[in-house]
């Protein structure tokens, strides 16, 4: 699966919005059950929300404003979620998906809409994860129009597919919704070129040395998942081949042949994964040929990436990201930050130019190892990173009399870990930047923030993920006096 662009299907998040009159059950209703529905917004999923007798209904592929005939596929106590059966009013915003296998892959949830329309639409889901899990008067909160691309295609630096047999040929890419159909992907309209092509060729090589593909059901064969990943400034490209087993077969050869049809490849990778697992990586990774990592610019600044490491997937959009976090993290020059859940340190680079000193941690050490290298590359010398978590070294610093001004934390969708809200609110930095990629947990990370002495000063969306129900936004919080 992309990384962040298939969104999990929370529609019991979504429900919370309602009060608690709009979600009391009134009527029955059944599976097969047909009625006309008023679509009145998008939900945190890209669906189509309305309402049926007072109970919430989903209704993925509907646009707000649409009238339909809607058919429950799915029914709960709090909601129903349901099909697209007719549309009897179809909104000026609904368009034809360029992508010919759009509505079988599930890897983007929005091209049937127009583009300017997802920003507005993706400023209101950041909205309406207030209004649900926070007690704050959400019209009166700062929350910026969502910064878009202006041209949203081919913007992905990296792919990761699942492989597959299907006759003599080797396919890879994602499973289709709900389901362990794989979808082939030849031509993904939001990746970045490079990333199609190789990802293509090496298909091929698979095919032509007959190497063994994994297959998931029988938990037998060798490789599982291609991931290909492109520097977008410096065009170098890496292959990682994620595997089942550390003995390769016919590794030479497969080397020899991506060498050969494929000059742009730098770094040949294989990592080991036995388990059986949705997780793409295992712990093991063995350098094969090329470099150990690539190498990415952004802005002044140039990334070493290995396979594992964290980076943005949209380069042209990280670099408004990272100005809107220099901008939220207001630095003159004397602040003390840090830079919580670092990855290979690119926020932190971004800011050390304007910081006294600047500390990060990862839990990755290949991330950490590479974050070191960049700030050993830009020559800084008041930047350092640690492995480990945030929450473990926050109480160890300030037991040394070390005090950050102000933390930027970037965490998975899972949001915040609570050890690390609660050192955050012990240290009491003056001033912290949330970068979230999930409206609902920033929303409740946010929530405790502001009970225990911290106020929200704004939040900007920024559309990292065109054509996804994903929405990135930074949020400033500053601590009152």
């Amino acid at each position: 699966m992309f990384e962040h662009a298939i969104i999990e299907a929370h529609y019991e998040d979504g429900v919370e919005n309602m009060n608690e009159n709009q979600t009391k059950k009134t009527a029955n209703i059944s599976i097969g059950q047909q009625f006309p529905l008023t679509i009145k917004r998008l939900g945190i999923n890209g669906e189509g929300v309305g309402y049926f007798k007072r109970q919430v209904v989903f209704v993925p592929g509907a646009l707000p404003g649409e009238e339909i005939v809607a058919e429950v596929t799915k029914t709960s106590p709090r909601f129903s979620e349901a099909k697209m059966i007719k549309v009897r009013k179809r909104s000026k915003e609904r368009i034809e998906p360029p992508c010919p296998i759009y509505f079988e892959c599930g890897g983007c949830q929005l091209q049937h809409m127009d583009y300017q329309a997802t920003l507005r639409e993706k400023r209101d889901i950041v909205k309406q994860a207030f209004e649900r899990h926070t007690k704050l008067n959400v019209e009166k909160l700062k929350v910026h129009e969502t910064i878009g691309m202006k041209d949203p295609w081919n913007y992905r630096n990296k792919s990761q597919l699942q492989v597959a047999k299907k006759g003599e040929n080797v396919i890879a890419g994602l499973y289709a919704m709900n389901s362990h159909k794989l979808i082939d992907l030849s031509d993904c309209k939001v990746q970045h070129q490079a990333t199609n092509k190789v990802t293509q060729t090496v298909k091929l090589i698979l095919a032509d040395l007959n190497v063994p593909i994994y297959n998931e059901r029988k938990h037998k064969g060798i490789i599982r998942t291609i991931v290909t990943r492109v520097g977008f400034e410096t065009n170098q490209v890496q292959v990682v081949l994620v595997t089942k087993e550390e003995e390769l077969p016919r590794k030479e050869a497969i080397v020899s042949e991506i060498k050969r049809r494929l000059p742009q490849v730098t770094s040949i990778i294989q990592n080991v994964n036995s388990q059986k697992t949705s997780l793409i990586f295992g712990g093991k990774t063995i350098h094969l040929a090329g470099e150990e990592a690539i190498e990415e610019k952004l802005g002044e600044l140039s990334f070493s990436l290995s396979a594992r490491a964290f980076f943005q997937l949209n380069p042209v959009q990280t670099v408004k990201l990272y100005n809107e976090v220099k901008k939220a993290a207001k630095l003159t020059g004397k602040e003390k930050v840090v830079d919580a859940y670092c990855g290979v340190g690119t926020i932190g680079l971004w800011l050390a130019k304007d910081a006294a000193e600047v500390r990060g941690m990862d839990v990755i050490e290949a991330s950490i190892k590479d974050a070191r290298k960049n700030a050993e590359n830009h020559r800084y010398q008041h930047v350092s990173y640690e492995v480990g978590k945030a929450e473990e070294w926050l109480p160890r610093w300030q037991k040394e009399g070390w005090r950050p001004d102000v933390v930027v934390v970037d965490p998975p969708r899972t949001g915040c870990d609570k050890q690390l809200l609660k050192t955050i609110l012990e240290v009491k930095p003056k001033r912290m930047v949330y970068v979230s990629c999930n409206p609902s947990t920033l929303a409740k990370d946010v929530d405790l923030l502001t009970k225990k002495g911290y106020k929200v000063k704004s939040i900007q969306p920024i559309d990292m993920f065109p054509w996804t129900a994903q929405v990135e936004s930074i949020t400033e919080l500053v601590r009152e006096k």
